[in-house]
């Protein structure tokens, strides 16, 4: 990582950016059929991951743009896959999702602040150490799953 002595808002970026790049490697090349397969007791698939992932970027970054862009129970359904989510067609569905959100964040100071439906304000700020963590978070999990797939293992394995 190439932002050990950038400004804060490039740091942040380039740790969002890490993980979102390590969670596409976790799943790119993987089958569809083993991409859905579930290892767990839960509904965590590596599917699942990239479209719960998806529905994210849009919920926090498109906040940005639209403060009411995230319907009720949107977060829990993301997790249920339908027969026309492919590895492929869910990972392009999420890159599209993690550039538009760059590209509403682009438009924001740092230290700028919109509405929440369950907190009063967030600031840009907040936004992106929550998608770090959110982001971090989930591709810890697909570490796991695709080591339980086919024993792959790494941040680029």
């Amino acid at each position: 990582m190439q932002a050990s002595t950038a400004s804060e808002r490039e740091t942040l970026e380039a740790f969002l950016d890490f993980h979102r790049d390590v969670l596409v490697h976790k799943v790119r090349g993987v089958s569809d059929q083993d991409a859905a397969r579930r290892l767990l007791p839960s509904r965590t698939t590596l599917a699942g991951l990239v479209k719960h992932l998806t529905v994210v970027e849009r919920n926090w970054f498109g906040r940005l743009t639209d403060p009411d862009v995230s319907p009720a129970g949107e977060e829990d359904a993301s997790w249920v896959l339908t027969d026309a989510d492919t590895a492929e067609s869910l990972l392009a569905a999420y890159e599209r999702a993690c550039a538009l959100s760059r590209k509403a964040a682009a438009g924001y100071a740092i230290d700028d602040v919109v509405a929440h439906p369950d907190l009063p304000q967030v600031s840009l700020r907040w936004i992106y150490i929550h998608m770090i963590e959110e982001t971090a978070r989930h591709v810890g999990h697909a570490d796991i799953v695709r080591e339980l797939t086919d024993g792959a293992t790494g941040a680029l394995g």
